[in-house]
Protein backbone atom coordinates (compact mmCIF):
# COMPACT_ATOMS: atom_id res chain seq x y z
CA UNK A 1 0.00 0.00 0.00
CA UNK A 2 1.77 3.41 -0.53
CA UNK A 3 2.33 5.85 2.19
CA UNK A 4 0.16 7.76 1.65
CA UNK A 5 -2.83 5.53 1.19
CA UNK A 6 -1.59 3.82 4.18
CA UNK A 7 -1.52 7.04 6.26
CA UNK A 8 -5.14 7.90 5.16
CA UNK A 9 -5.91 4.30 6.29
CA UNK A 10 -4.58 4.83 9.85
CA UNK A 11 -6.18 8.44 10.29
CA UNK A 12 -9.70 6.53 9.69
CA UNK A 13 -9.29 4.13 12.56
CA UNK A 14 -10.64 4.47 15.42
CA UNK A 15 -7.61 5.12 17.14
CA UNK A 16 -4.04 6.82 16.00
CA UNK A 17 -0.63 7.23 17.15
CA UNK A 18 0.59 10.83 15.28
CA UNK A 19 3.27 13.15 16.76
CA UNK A 20 4.72 16.25 14.91
CA UNK A 21 7.91 16.32 13.70
CA UNK A 22 10.01 19.63 12.97
CA UNK A 23 13.30 19.88 10.98
CA UNK A 24 15.06 22.61 11.19
CA UNK A 25 17.79 24.25 8.57
CA UNK A 26 19.29 26.77 10.43
CA UNK A 27 21.04 29.64 8.37
CA UNK A 28 24.93 28.11 8.64
CA UNK A 29 23.30 24.94 7.22
CA UNK A 30 23.02 22.77 10.27
CA UNK A 31 20.08 20.28 9.90
CA UNK A 32 18.12 19.51 13.20
CA UNK A 33 15.65 17.20 14.23
CA UNK A 34 12.82 17.44 17.06
CA UNK A 35 9.54 15.77 17.72
CA UNK A 36 6.41 16.37 20.16
CA UNK A 37 6.54 12.48 20.83
CA UNK A 38 8.03 10.89 24.60
CA UNK A 39 10.67 8.90 22.16
CA UNK A 40 12.99 9.51 19.55
CA UNK A 41 11.19 8.96 16.04
CA UNK A 42 13.47 7.86 12.94
CA UNK A 43 11.53 9.77 9.48
CA UNK A 44 12.30 10.41 6.34
CA UNK A 45 16.05 9.94 6.76
CA UNK A 46 17.00 11.18 9.93
CA UNK A 47 15.99 11.32 13.95
CA UNK A 48 13.85 13.45 15.44
CA UNK A 49 15.28 14.02 18.84
CA UNK A 50 12.45 14.81 21.84
CA UNK A 51 14.42 15.96 24.86
CA UNK A 52 13.43 19.73 24.17
CA UNK A 53 9.88 19.01 24.40
CA UNK A 54 8.67 20.78 21.90
CA UNK A 55 5.25 21.43 21.36
CA UNK A 56 2.83 23.58 18.78
CA UNK A 57 -0.10 26.29 18.96
CA UNK A 58 -3.32 25.98 16.67
CA UNK A 59 -1.92 26.35 13.46
CA UNK A 60 -4.06 27.63 10.42
CA UNK A 61 -3.75 28.07 6.36
CA UNK A 62 -6.13 30.24 4.63
CA UNK A 63 -6.65 31.28 1.27
CA UNK A 64 -5.01 34.18 -0.36
CA UNK A 65 -1.45 36.02 -0.17
CA UNK A 66 -1.77 36.79 3.66
CA UNK A 67 1.03 35.20 6.28
CA UNK A 68 0.11 32.28 8.48
CA UNK A 69 1.77 31.58 11.47
CA UNK A 70 2.05 28.93 14.26
CA UNK A 71 3.86 28.66 17.17
CA UNK A 72 6.56 26.15 18.75
CA UNK A 73 7.62 26.45 22.54
CA UNK A 74 10.27 24.26 23.47
CA UNK A 75 13.34 24.60 26.51
CA UNK A 76 16.51 25.87 25.60
CA UNK A 77 19.15 23.18 26.55
CA UNK A 78 23.36 23.54 25.99
CA UNK A 79 23.18 20.02 23.74
CA UNK A 80 20.24 21.13 21.20
CA UNK A 81 19.16 25.38 21.15
CA UNK A 82 21.32 27.27 23.35
CA UNK A 83 20.56 31.25 24.02
CA UNK A 84 23.76 32.22 22.85
CA UNK A 85 23.16 30.84 19.42
CA UNK A 86 19.36 32.63 19.12
CA UNK A 87 21.56 35.62 20.21
CA UNK A 88 23.60 35.67 17.33
CA UNK A 89 20.88 35.19 14.88
CA UNK A 90 21.58 31.61 13.33
CA UNK A 91 17.96 30.97 14.14
CA UNK A 92 16.93 34.26 11.89
CA UNK A 93 15.26 33.25 8.63
CA UNK A 94 15.59 29.30 9.42
CA UNK A 95 13.53 26.83 7.37
CA UNK A 96 11.23 24.53 9.32
CA UNK A 97 9.19 21.67 7.96
CA UNK A 98 6.24 19.80 9.63
CA UNK A 99 5.69 16.18 9.09
CA UNK A 100 2.53 14.06 10.87
CA UNK A 101 4.60 10.91 11.64
CA UNK A 102 2.68 7.80 12.89
CA UNK A 103 5.08 6.69 15.35
CA UNK A 104 4.38 3.62 15.49
CA UNK A 105 5.20 2.77 11.79
CA UNK A 106 7.58 6.13 10.90
CA UNK A 107 6.97 5.44 7.28
CA UNK A 108 3.76 6.78 7.26
CA UNK A 109 4.47 10.73 7.38
CA UNK A 110 2.94 13.58 5.52
CA UNK A 111 4.35 16.81 5.38
CA UNK A 112 2.24 19.59 6.41
CA UNK A 113 3.88 22.61 5.85
CA UNK A 114 7.19 24.96 5.42
CA UNK A 115 7.84 27.72 7.04
CA UNK A 116 10.57 30.25 8.09
CA UNK A 117 11.08 31.33 11.58
CA UNK A 118 9.87 34.90 11.97
CA UNK A 119 10.67 35.89 15.73
CA UNK A 120 12.13 34.45 18.73
CA UNK A 121 11.12 35.29 21.95
CA UNK A 122 12.93 33.62 25.34
CA UNK A 123 11.47 33.54 29.05
CA UNK A 124 12.15 31.42 31.70
CA UNK A 125 14.38 28.89 30.33
CA UNK A 126 12.17 28.32 27.14
CA UNK A 127 11.83 29.65 23.57
CA UNK A 128 8.70 30.31 21.93
CA UNK A 129 9.36 30.60 17.69
CA UNK A 130 7.49 31.93 15.45
CA UNK A 131 6.89 29.89 11.79
CA UNK A 132 5.87 32.31 9.31
CA UNK A 133 3.94 30.57 5.81
CA UNK A 134 6.83 31.04 2.45
CA UNK A 135 3.78 33.99 1.68
CA UNK A 136 6.31 36.26 4.08
CA UNK A 137 8.95 36.68 1.24
CA UNK A 138 6.40 38.98 -0.49
CA UNK A 139 5.89 41.34 2.50
CA UNK A 140 9.75 41.95 2.42
CA UNK A 141 11.27 44.84 0.79
CA UNK A 142 12.87 44.48 -2.56
CA UNK A 143 15.01 46.52 -4.44
CA UNK A 144 15.69 49.96 -3.77
CA UNK A 145 14.06 52.54 -1.83
CA UNK A 146 14.11 56.23 -2.67
CA UNK A 147 15.41 57.87 0.28
CA UNK A 148 17.74 60.74 1.49
CA UNK A 149 20.73 58.18 3.45
CA UNK A 150 22.55 55.83 1.74
CA UNK A 151 21.49 52.29 1.53
CA UNK A 152 24.89 50.14 0.69
CA UNK A 153 27.19 49.48 3.69
CA UNK A 154 30.28 50.66 4.43
CA UNK A 155 32.82 48.71 2.80
CA UNK A 156 30.76 46.59 0.05
CA UNK A 157 31.29 46.17 -3.28
CA UNK A 158 28.24 48.89 -4.05
CA UNK A 159 30.22 51.26 -1.43
CA UNK A 160 33.48 51.01 -2.88
CA UNK A 161 35.45 52.45 0.51
CA UNK A 162 38.59 50.31 1.27
CA UNK A 163 38.59 49.61 4.68
CA UNK A 164 42.37 48.67 4.75
CA UNK A 165 43.67 51.98 3.77
CA UNK A 166 43.28 55.33 4.81
CA UNK A 167 43.22 55.08 8.63
CA UNK A 168 39.47 52.86 8.49
CA UNK A 169 40.36 50.19 10.97
CA UNK A 170 41.60 49.93 14.13
CA UNK A 171 43.01 46.92 16.46
CA UNK A 172 42.45 46.69 20.59
CA UNK A 173 42.57 44.16 23.11
CA UNK A 174 39.58 44.26 25.11
CA UNK A 175 40.72 45.34 29.02
CA UNK A 176 36.45 44.96 30.35
CA UNK A 177 33.48 44.90 30.35
CA UNK A 178 31.15 47.53 32.25
CA UNK A 179 27.08 46.21 30.94
CA UNK A 180 26.92 47.09 27.23
CA UNK A 181 30.11 48.85 27.58
CA UNK A 182 33.73 47.58 26.75
CA UNK A 183 36.89 49.32 27.97
CA UNK A 184 39.41 48.61 24.92
CA UNK A 185 43.61 49.74 24.57
CA UNK A 186 45.21 49.89 21.27
CA UNK A 187 42.95 52.67 19.91
CA UNK A 188 43.81 55.80 21.70
CA UNK A 189 44.68 57.25 18.20
CA UNK A 190 41.56 57.90 16.77
CA UNK A 191 39.44 60.75 17.95
CA UNK A 192 36.18 60.54 19.40
CA UNK A 193 33.11 59.79 17.79
CA UNK A 194 35.00 57.77 15.05
CA UNK A 195 33.91 54.07 14.95
CA UNK A 196 30.21 55.21 16.28
CA UNK A 197 28.05 53.35 13.88
CA UNK A 198 31.31 51.34 13.29
CA UNK A 199 31.57 47.00 13.47
CA UNK A 200 33.75 45.32 16.17
CA UNK A 201 34.78 42.04 14.98
CA UNK A 202 36.01 39.39 17.81
CA UNK A 203 39.16 37.78 16.56
CA UNK A 204 39.89 35.76 19.50
CA UNK A 205 37.79 34.34 22.87
CA UNK A 206 34.72 32.29 23.39
CA UNK A 207 33.29 35.08 20.73
CA UNK A 208 35.91 35.12 17.96
CA UNK A 209 34.39 35.41 14.48
CA UNK A 210 31.34 37.53 15.69
CA UNK A 211 30.50 40.93 15.20
CA UNK A 212 28.82 43.96 16.65
CA UNK A 213 27.27 46.94 16.17
CA UNK A 214 29.32 49.87 17.90
CA UNK A 215 26.33 52.28 19.35
CA UNK A 216 29.20 54.70 20.42
CA UNK A 217 33.33 55.51 20.39
CA UNK A 218 34.27 57.53 23.58
CA UNK A 219 37.34 57.98 26.06
CA UNK A 220 37.07 57.81 29.05
CA UNK A 221 38.72 57.84 32.20
CA UNK A 222 39.94 54.25 32.11
CA UNK A 223 40.84 54.32 28.18
CA UNK A 224 38.50 54.35 24.73
CA UNK A 225 35.37 52.98 25.61
CA UNK A 226 32.95 51.37 22.58
CA UNK A 227 28.97 51.34 23.64
CA UNK A 228 27.99 47.76 21.86
CA UNK A 229 25.21 47.05 20.38
CA UNK A 230 24.66 43.76 21.89
CA UNK A 231 23.12 40.88 24.93
CA UNK A 232 24.65 39.99 28.17
CA UNK A 233 25.02 36.74 26.53
CA UNK A 234 27.81 37.33 24.45
CA UNK A 235 30.99 35.83 26.07
CA UNK A 236 34.10 37.81 26.23
CA UNK A 237 37.06 38.56 28.45
CA UNK A 238 40.02 40.74 29.19
CA UNK A 239 42.68 40.00 26.76
CA UNK A 240 40.37 39.08 24.08
CA UNK A 241 41.64 41.03 20.19
CA UNK A 242 39.16 42.68 18.43
CA UNK A 243 39.35 44.65 15.05
CA UNK A 244 36.53 47.64 14.42
CA UNK A 245 36.07 49.81 11.24
CA UNK A 246 34.88 53.49 11.17
CA UNK A 247 31.07 54.12 11.69
CA UNK A 248 29.23 55.58 8.82
CA UNK A 249 26.12 57.67 9.46
CA UNK A 250 24.68 56.77 5.82
CA UNK A 251 24.57 60.92 5.29
CA UNK A 252 25.81 62.59 2.16
CA UNK A 253 28.02 64.79 4.00
CA UNK A 254 29.84 62.25 6.30
CA UNK A 255 30.43 60.35 3.08
CA UNK A 256 32.04 63.30 1.55
CA UNK A 257 33.83 64.58 4.20
CA UNK A 258 34.98 61.28 6.43
CA UNK A 259 35.18 58.75 3.26
CA UNK A 260 35.73 61.43 0.15
CA UNK A 261 33.47 58.86 -1.67
CA UNK A 262 30.29 60.98 -2.59
CA UNK A 263 30.49 59.52 -6.34
CA UNK A 264 29.49 56.39 -4.56
CA UNK A 265 26.73 57.36 -2.59
CA UNK A 266 23.87 55.06 -2.74
CA UNK A 267 21.41 57.52 -1.36
CA UNK A 268 19.31 60.33 -2.62
CA UNK A 269 20.36 63.39 -0.95
CA UNK A 270 19.07 66.33 -3.24
CA UNK A 271 15.64 64.87 -2.62
CA UNK A 272 13.33 67.70 -1.19
CA UNK A 273 11.41 66.58 1.71
CA UNK A 274 8.03 66.73 3.36
CA UNK A 275 9.75 69.92 5.24
CA UNK A 276 10.37 71.61 1.92
CA UNK A 277 6.88 70.13 -0.14
CA UNK A 278 4.78 71.95 2.51
CA UNK A 279 6.41 74.91 3.80
CA UNK A 280 5.64 78.11 2.33
CA UNK A 281 8.22 80.93 0.47
CA UNK A 282 9.97 83.62 2.74
CA UNK A 283 12.45 86.37 1.87
CA UNK A 284 15.17 84.38 3.41
CA UNK A 285 14.82 80.98 1.12
CA UNK A 286 16.30 80.66 -2.41
CA UNK A 287 14.77 78.82 -5.20
CA UNK A 288 16.72 79.10 -7.87
CA UNK A 289 17.33 75.09 -8.70
CA UNK A 290 20.23 74.69 -7.16
CA UNK A 291 21.45 71.74 -5.22
CA UNK A 292 20.13 71.19 -1.58
CA UNK A 293 23.32 69.49 -0.32
CA UNK A 294 26.82 70.70 -1.46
Amino acid sequence: MPVAAALAAHLEGEVTTLCHCWRLTRSDGTVMGFTDHDREVVCDGMAFMPETGLSASEARRSLGLAVDTVDVEGALSALDIEEADILAGVYDGARVETLLVNWQDASQFARLRRAVIGQIARRDGRFVAELESPERALDQTNGRTVRRSCDAELGDARCGVDLDAGGFQGNGILEGVNGNSVIVSGLDAFETGWFTNGVVTWMSGASAGRRERVAAHRKGVDGVVLDLWWDAAAAVAPGDALTVVAGCDKRFSTCKAKFANSANFRGFPHLPGNDAAYSYVTEEQTFDGGPLVE
